[in-house]
Order: structure tokens, then C-alpha cells, then sequence
């Protein structure tokens, strides 16, 4: 199932407008979640909504917004007030700015959309945007509404369509004085930056996201499997620490040292090599556990152990931005 849009409405350069549609670039769905259960039955937990002074639950229709202004005091805020102020940008992302790429610091980016054509029509006048936006070697600037809420949003081509990253706004950015402030400023001799510099040198590489793995979230996965197995788990022991660096020109010598020794072989490197795959079983999940609570968790432990299958991939359903 194709995922679904958080945002539909349209796109706008000046005078030339297409229908667009956002998706989410990312997902967490794929990731070992867990759910609340009840120590005693094993059932799961539900929350309910309840009156904070009667404790009586209280029905959606009966629940509207307030802002606190005092104790007990709440400015009521209905949803047609909400609607009354909202925004152009809820049904059109307006390009207002072209900036360098490079002027938009990293502190303020939240997370990354796709934006694409939305229907059979404005392709003509997507592509006009997106390939004045990519021979211009800038980022547009606009904003769209999420979850009742305008985001400032940054554009830049991606293949054929956009993408498009969400931007913090400065009241949302702790400046890092306040931080820095206490760091002392320590005089740095040429020998140890240059030691440094080897270190840097030896691992050095082309950032390869699928070189990395997810190590807790195989862990869980191994847990929960040896779990399901009925086989026991053994609490491993905290890692030893080397204490305090007591000669930093020392410790620089001792990493440079076992970096030279860790450093793969010339063959290891050569181009064209494919890229190592993850470890096997990364992936591997587990198969539903028939029954529920403890009952269920007995069955399994009597069954002979056997290890999870892996899940078939599909596309993670998308969530709410917010």
C-alpha cells in the first residue's frame, strides 16, 4: 500500500501554481516498539480520557482546547475560532526567498518531505519550479501548515521531484552561549594536532548509511527472540572504563597506534567493491504468539526454540506531522 499524503494543496512560484502532495521521507514504523502491559494479567494497558477533578471519562465531543492562565483558570478556544485564523499557507506552500544552501544552519532543521505532483495535471509547472530552483543552485523558501501549525519549509531537488525540510524557527533554537560559556580556552601544540590529524587520516571514508546498523535495535530483537524461545538471558557486565586520560600526547600515540593496527588491507578499499551488508539477521522479526498475557507466554516457552522468520518489507504507513 502506497503511503498516504500529510499534506495536499498547492505550489506556488509567483504566478505559476501546481497541486502538490507531501509525503513523509522518513519512518519509524519498522522499529521494535512495545506496548504497556499489566504486571498481574498480562493484558494490555488502555488510556482513557478522564475529568482531572471527577475523574469521570470524559466522550471527544465534550473535549475542546484551553490555554492555562492560571491554576485553574483556562481560556476555552473553540475549534471554528481555529479554522477563523487559519492560514493561506494551510492549502499553498507560497516560495517567498531563494537562499544558499549553506546559510541554513543545521540547528534548524526538523525533518525531510517529498513533495511531488498531485494528479495528472501541473507537472508542467512542477518541473518549471523545480528546475528554476536547481539551475539557480538555491533553496526556496516557503511555508505549509501541519497539524494546525505553519512550518517555515526549505525546497531543493531530489531526482525528479522535491524535497522538501522542515525548518525550526529562532525562538525554538537555544542559542549556545549559555553552553560554551565555561569552556576553557587550553593551548593545542602542533605535535598533538598533527597526531590527531593521522587518527583522522586512518578513519577516514564516504559516508555509507548502509554500512551502519542499528546494534540496539538487533539487540531487542535477539532479546525478545531468546525470550519467545523460553531461553534465558544473561545481564551482561558494565563496560570497563580506562579511567582518566592522564598524558594526552601519550593517549594520542597509543590511538594512532591501534588505528594503524585496525586499518583494513589496501584490497579492502579498492573501488568497486560492493558495500558490506548488514549483518545477517539484522532484520529478523518475530511471529505473532497466539493466546494473550502470561498464559500465552508459558505456551511458548514449551515449544521447541526456533528462531524469528524475516517480515516481508512494505512500505511503513505514514504518520501525522507535528
Amino acid at each position: 500500500m502506497a503511503p498516504r499524503a500529510n499534506w495536499k494543496g498547492f505550489l506556488r512560484l509567483s504566478l505559476v501554481t501546481c497541486p502538490v502532495a507531501l509525503y513523509p521521507a522518513t519512518s519509524d514504523t519498522e522499529k521494535v516498539s512495545f506496548n504497556q502491559i499489566n504486571r498481574k494479567t498480562g493484558h494490555r494497558i488502555k488510556y482513557s480520557k478522564v475529568d482531572a477533578e471527577t475523574g469521570e471519562e470524559v466522550a471527544n465531543e465534550d473535549i475542546m482546547k484551553g490555554y492555562k492562565v492560571d491554576t485553574d483558570t483556562y481560556i476555552e478556544v473553540s475549534k471554528d475560532e481555529l479554522d477563523d485564523i487559519a492560514l493561506e499557507s494551510t492549502r499553498t506552500i507560497e516560495i517567498d526567498e531563494f537562499v544558499p544552501r549553506t546559510d541554513i544552519d543545521s540547528r534548524y532543521v526538523i525533518r525531510p518531505y517529498y513533495l511531488v505532483p498531485d494528479g495528472k495535471v501541473g507537472h508542467d509547472a512542477f518541473a518549471v519550479i523545480r528546475e528554476t530552483i536547481r539551475n539557480m543552485d538555491k533553496v526556496a523558501i516557503g511555508r505549509v501548515v501541519l497539524t494546525n501549525r505553519e512550518h517555515i519549509i526549505a525546497l531543493e531537488p531530489l531526482d525528479k521531484g522535491l524535497m522538501g525540510t522542515l525548518l525550526r524557527y529562532p525562538y525554538e533554537v537555544r542559542s549556545e552561549k549559555e553552553y560554551f560559556e565555561d569552556i576553557q580556552d587550553v593551548k593545542i601544540t602542533k605535535d598533538m594536532l598533527d597526531l590527531a590529524k593521522h587518527i583522522v587520516e586512518q578513519k577516514s571514508a564516504s559516508f555509507e548509511p548502509e554500512q551502519f546498523e542499528d546494534r540496539y535495535e538487533q539487540a531487542l530483537i535477539d532479546l525478545i527472540n531468546q525470550k519467545r524461545n523460553g531461553l534465558s538471558t544473561k545481564t551482561k557486565a558494565a563496560p570497563k572504563t580506562s579511567g582518566n586520560v592522564i598524558n594526552l600526547m601519550d593517549a594520542l600515540k597509543r590511538s594512532l597506534a591501534s588505528e594503524t593496527q585496525a586499518a583494513p588491507a589496501p584490497a579492502a578499499k579498492a573501488k568497486g567493491k560492493k558495500p558490506k551488508k548488514a549483518a545477517a539477521g539484522q532484520r529478523e522479526m518475530l511471529l505473532p504468539i497466539s493466546g494473550s498475557g502470561k498464559r500465552a507466554a508459558k505456551e511458548t516457552a514449551k515449544e521447541a526454540p526456533k528462531r524469528a522468520e524475516k517480515p516481508v518489507r512494505t512500505a511503513g504507513r505514514a504518520k501525522k506531522a507535528g
